[in-house]
């Protein structure tokens, strides 16, 4: 459906999460995958959304200055925000057990940012979903951990893997948004953007 309205644009994910390229997949859309490194920083005084903000338009910068007329380039950072802080991607196999443990019988937000980059406007927008974790056991931390290496997630989970069927009592808002993309503001955005 978004095709119609893509005709003459140019689409460019700039990620390398299989999620990511999956939902856009998945939304029946064509685009070009481009990767370069960014140092993933920003300023300490920054919470929950603005961080995520920050990042997806700093994941844009080193884009700006090759983009062409018809290019539309897609950014995107997602965190883990629990107690006044964020929860990235964990670092071992130690640090997913303790960032688990931290979640644990707790509700924490997961908050996505995506930006949307052409040649002559900027926009980035962000969803926020709460997500109620039951008290998981040593043993299913380690369970989980041990088969389905989630090191690569933000809060050292993914929802649609063993640990959510499990573990997530209930969620508040955007189920596709804990996996990293919220779809349908990502598609009434990419509308509007065009």
């Amino acid at each position: 459906m978004l095709n119609q309205y893509l005709q003459n644009k140019h689409l460019i994910l700039a990620s390398g999460s299989p999620r990511r390229q999956q939902f856009l997949t998945d939304l029946g859309l064509a685009y070009e995958i481009r990767l370069k490194p960014t140092e993933e920083t920003y300023p300490e005084n920054l919470s929950g959304s603005a961080i995520t903000d920050h990042l997806a338009l700093l994941k844009a910068a080193p884009f700006r200055d090759e983009l062409q007329e018809n290019d539309i380039l897609i950014t995107a950072d997602t965190i883990v925000w629990l107690n006044n802080r964020a929860l990235g991607k964990p670092e071992n196999r130690d640090d997913a057990i303790r960032i688990l443990q931290t979640l644990s019988g707790k509700m924490h937000e997961v908050i996505t940012s995506v930006a949307l980059t052409s040649v002559s406007k900027q926009q980035v927008i962000h969803e926020i979903t709460r997500v109620f974790f039951k008290k998981l056991s040593h043993e299913e931390i380690v369970y989980y951990l041990d088969n389905y290496q989630p090191y690569d997630k933000a809060g050292s989970y993914g929802i649609q893997e063993w640990i959510g069927y499990i573990g997530i009592e209930k969620i508040e808002g955007s189920f596709y948004n804990v996996m990293g993309f919220p779809t349908r503001k990502f598609y009434e955005t990419l509308l509007n953007f065009i």
